[in-house]
């Protein structure tokens, strides 16, 4: 029964499309398309309720300028994320124990794709933008998830404090 109950799910599985899990540039309209959904650091949000703008740069020394923000609950910040470097990098926000899960993850299926407006994905040279609602207080994180780029120290915190 164990092995029935296993093919079963292997066969469920093989056959979704790991598209929807896109790492890769969406179109803005593709974003702002999909409903906003909550997360514990925060909920996306349009170019019209921004508050302030933040500009965080990435380079192939694996960090990011600067690594650490402070932002009041409530406030919309769009941030400007900019790659200095060669090579594609990433920022993800989140709390520590889920971006440490995805990168071990991402490690394991490096081909692994995936979108979500908390996440931008930068070619070298270029520049997105994410736009986020802090409304939850509290200390959280941002990575680049890429193989090897997490493991490297490619993470930066923010802490979201009450008014």
């Amino acid at each position: 029964m164990n092995t029935l109950i296993r093919i079963t799910v292997i066969a469920a599985l093989s056959t979704l499309s790991f598209g929807v899990l896109a790492h890769g540039d969406a179109e803005d309209s593709a974003r702002s398309a999909m409903p906003p959904e909550q997360k514990a650091w925060g909920i996306g949000a349009s170019e019209d309720q921004v508050d302030r703008e933040l500009v965080i740069r990435m380079n192939d020394n694996m960090r990011f300028t600067p690594d650490h923000f402070e932002v009041a609950e409530g406030e919309t910040l769009k941030l400007v994320i900019k790659n200095e470097g060669k090579m594609l990098h990433e920022l993800v926000l989140g709390t520590a124990a889920e971006l440490k899960e995805h990168a071990a993850l991402m490690a394991k299926f490096p081909g692994m794709e995936h979108d979500e407006p908390y996440m931008a994905h930068v070619a070298a040279g270029q520049t997105q933008t994410l736009i986020w609602t802090f409304n939850r207080a509290g200390r959280f994180d941002f990575a680049c998830l890429l193989p090897g780029h997490f493991q490297a120290g490619m993470v930066g915190g923010l802490e979201v404090s009450t008014n």
